[in-house]
């Protein structure tokens, strides 16, 4: 395939492309897309379906089985959509370096296919990010590709967490309808929509309490906050190992957590709206007055720490996504971005990585591929 370059795949991305929708195989290093030629197979589409997501060197050679004509090869060379990852030197099998990074020297991870914070913010080649992967094509809506995609598990996770970036961080069409604009939330609105709820039930709590003791639970509350915060992250937006293999499932994960790791530099998608929010609000108003029950005020100022804390969460993800920042938010900035292109199995802090370290999820750099705990 003279004058093309093309990327590299690793060898469990060629293996969940097994299905009638999206049909890989190998010769060697080579990876073909054979998709459109499934019910073209003389023999039937079954045939194929039995290799999909394997390497047909053997079968291709097994006079046995069947001659393959020089038609068949033709089909093969026309099909080439890249190569297979040598896991050994980080190279393909063409010789070239990997796509995503490797021009500084640096390697790509290999579930992301990026190296670098910067990688997250070029621009996907759409159509060819189509023709490769069959996922989701940014140029339609999103939630509908998702709902009747008829994705698996595991393909699904395996793209979804491989970045993409659009039209130089314009928001992707999500529903394409009337319900397009309640998609996007500009970061601003967050503290205008919950600091004064926030300030008044502080206001509300001081009639019961005294200044140091309203700060004790204020402050409480924002230390409540950070296992919250750590919590849902890790166990709600990943919950990738128990995510159920089924579109409802699939989708859900989307819409709350993976469409942020599919296009992580989208502005308007990255704070979290304020009436899904809010869904969340309640029960932890519940959750806070069933701690403390003794006292109403205890509990109110407790609750406006942690929502406080939402607050600066929520602003802290937007300006470590886009904004230059101070020394001490820089290294956030820096650990939250290999959350994105180099081990989102790790790093789930968003505002301190103080239970990363408890708990053992901490970013380990260079070395991709590192499992939480």
């Amino acid at each position: 395939m003279p004058g093309r370059t093309l990327p590299t795949f690793t060898l469990a991305e060629v293996e969940s492309h097994n299905t009638k929708k999206s049909c890989y195989v190998t010769v060697g290093k080579n990876v073909y897309d054979v998709t459109d030629f499934v019910d073209a197979h003389p023999g039937g589409g079954d045939l194929v379906l039995d290799y999909a997501g394997k390497d047909i060197t053997d079968i291709l050679k097994d006079e046995a089985s069947h001659t393959h004509s020089e038609a068949a090869y033709e089909v093969l060379d026309d099909s080439l959509v890249g190569f297979l990852e040598d896991a050994s030197n980080g190279t393909s099998a063409n010789g070239k370096a990997k796509a995503n990074g490797l021009a500084n020297g640096t390697n790509a991870h290999p579930r992301t296919g990026m190296s670098c914070e910067e990688d997250l913010s070029k621009d996907t080649d759409i159509a060819s990010d189509y023709k490769t992967h069959k996922f989701l094509d940014l140029n339609r809506p999103l939630f509908p590709q998702v709902w009747f995609g008829g994705f698996s598990k595991d393909f699904y996770l395996d793209q979804v967490h491989r970045p993409r970036h659009y039209k130089g961080g314009a928001s992707a069409p999500l529903f394409g309808n009337f319900l397009e604009p309640l998609s996007k939330t500009p970061w601003w609105l967050i503290p205008v929509f919950w600091l004064p709820p926030v300030t008044y039930g502080l206001y509300l709590a001081s009639s019961g309490l005294t200044v140091p003791g309203e700060v004790a639970c204020f402050l409480g509350g924002l230390g409540f906050w950070s296992i919250i915060e750590y919590g849902m992250h890790r166990f709600l937006f990943h919950l990738d190992e128990w995510l159920p293999d089924n579109r409802v499932g699939i989708t859900l994960h989307f819409t709350l957590h993976g469409i942020h790791h599919y296009l992580p530099m989208d502005k308007y998608r990255l704070v979290m709206p304020p009436a899904l929010f809010l869904a969340l609000a309640i029960p932890f108003w519940k959750l806070a007055h069933t701690i403390f029950f003794w006292d109403w005020n205890i509990a109110t100022a407790v609750y406006c720490g942690g929502m406080f804390g939402y607050i600066c969460y929520d602003l802290t993800h937007y300006f470590l996504h886009h904004q230059n920042l101070p020394l001490w938010y820089k290294q956030l900035k820096k650990l939250h971005l290999e959350h994105h292109f180099l081990d989102y199995e790790n790093g789930f802090g968003v505002t301190s990585p103080f239970w990363d370290k408890v708990f053992g999820t901490e970013l380990s750099g260079p070395k991709p591929g590192k499992k939480a705990n």
